[in-house]
């Protein structure tokens, strides 16, 4: 726990080139194929104060909306992602790193004011890098 809450970082790397990692967080189609969001329902603005949406479903079929900004956005390096939630907004860091040999590490990083909603969301952000994981694995077979 830190002074402003609760913070997690998870950490992964991917057999693929950055430019690859980059797309699949930046371009709809690629973000929507792995990322559990219903089809058609993604649009992403990756720009300073650009926004997204989508619609996350769950394994049980539940549906939830998405919805959110870009807060600073530096190409095939840094994603800061505001989440809109109930009373504000919840912000995410996704960082990319180039290991050279087409690999690259994604770690995400968030802070969330509660216990409760620190393991929700570090839940569902160890979800989301292994199924970007496991998509850019297919992508680069």
């Amino acid at each position: 726990m830190t002074a402003e809450g609760h913070t997690y970082t998870l950490t992964a790397e991917a057999d693929a080139p950055i430019a690859a990692v980059w797309a699949a967080w930046t371009e709809e189609q690629p973000y929507e194929a792995w990322s559990y969001s219903k089809p058609g329902s993604v649009s992403i603005d990756p720009t300073p104060n650009g926004r997204y949406t989508g619609t996350v479903v769950t394994p049980d079929g539940q549906e939830f909306p998405i919805t959110g900004r870009y807060i600073e956005v530096v190409e095939h390096e840094l994603l800061l992602m505001g989440m809109d939630v109930p009373g504000g907004e919840e912000v995410m860091r996704l960082d990319l790193v180039d290991l050279g040999d087409d690999r690259t590490r994604l770690t995400i990083s968030q802070t969330c004011s509660t216990k409760e909603e620190h393991d929700m969301a570090k839940q569902g952000s160890q979800m989301l890098l292994d199924s970007c994981i496991a998509y850019l694995q297919k992508a680069q077979a």
